[in-house]
């Protein structure tokens, strides 16, 4: 693997552990003003000293985080359909890789929908994109998209992952199932797992914790994050699994613990 992407792969996933955070803050190219992230600069300030890499399309980089912020990029380069449109999954390539680079982007993402009416459009756009960040030295991130027909279940994601793997991708993201370890063992490259729709913290440390158990290098999160009303005691939870090995029940507790503190301290100012 050319030393390139290998150490922007490094800044995405930690090589003392193997593991990476990353925030996921991209929902707004198909979703729109996602709830609890219509500000988006107001959501990502507060969280990023606390994440490893964050994953977001060019549009928001440029306006809502600061220039100065040294934060690896996962840069957001698929789109082209919204939440009104036919069909999500007939997605393009919509971000150069000359623009990626003016970016100063670590890693390259887009969706891809196996089995559904564009997977060929779409397998064929990671083809091409792993073409173009090889001749840069850009790793790219396949996120294994579910349409609605599609099962999450093991047989379906390891075929997805396997597919995303063979034709180059350096990292991979997609759900946690059941059975989640036969996905990572036939994946040869690194998987991350996406927090999904928003869940219960408790159930979202139970998320984060399997995982990690059956073998993810990380987890890529957004809503279960941003969408919590103690976002900030949310990902450090998160992370402590990630990089500390803490069980749910002690994540649990350093949560509530972070939480009741802070509660306690607005108390206080507010006498």
């Amino acid at each position: 693997m050319d030393w390139g992407i290998k150490n922007r792969l490094s800044r995405i996933i930690n090589q003392r552990n193997g593991k990476g955070v990353m925030l996921a803050v991209d929902h707004g190219y198909f979703l729109g003003p996602t709830e609890r992230l219509e500000d988006p600069k107001k959501t990502i300030k507060p969280l990023l000293q606390y994440a490893d890499s964050l994953m977001l399309t060019r549009g928001v980089l440029r306006t809502c985080v600061d220039s100065e912020s040294n934060i690896p990029i996962v840069l957001r380069v698929s789109g082209g359909t919204s939440i009104l449109g036919e069909d999500l999954s007939k997605e393009t390539i919509t971000t150069s890789i000359e623009e990626a680079i003016r970016l100063n982007a670590s890693c390259l993402a887009l969706s891809i929908f196996v089995g559904s009416k564009y997977e060929h459009q779409t397998l064929s756009n990671l083809s091409k994109l792993v073409n173009e960040g090889e001749k840069y030295g850009i790793p790219v991130l396949a996120v294994t998209a579910v349409g609605k027909e599609m099962a999450r279940d093991a047989r379906y994601l390891a075929l997805s992952c396997r597919i995303a793997a063979e034709l180059g991708a350096h990292v991979v993201k997609t759900y946690y199932c059941e059975n989640f370890e036969k996905v990572v063992e036939g994946c040869p490259v690194p998987v991350i797992i996406a927090g999904g729709k928003k869940l219960p913290e408790k159930d979202a440390l139970h998320l984060t914790f399997n995982a990690i158990k059956d073998g993810a290098s990380g987890v890529d999160m957004g809503r279960n994050i941003w969408q919590s009303d103690h976002p900030i005691e949310m990902i450090q939870a998160v992370r402590s699994i990630v990089h500390d090995g803490l069980s749910v029940q002690e994540s649990i507790e350093s949560f509530f613990l972070k939480k009741n503190l802070q509660s306690n301290e607005l108390e206080t100012l507010n006498r």
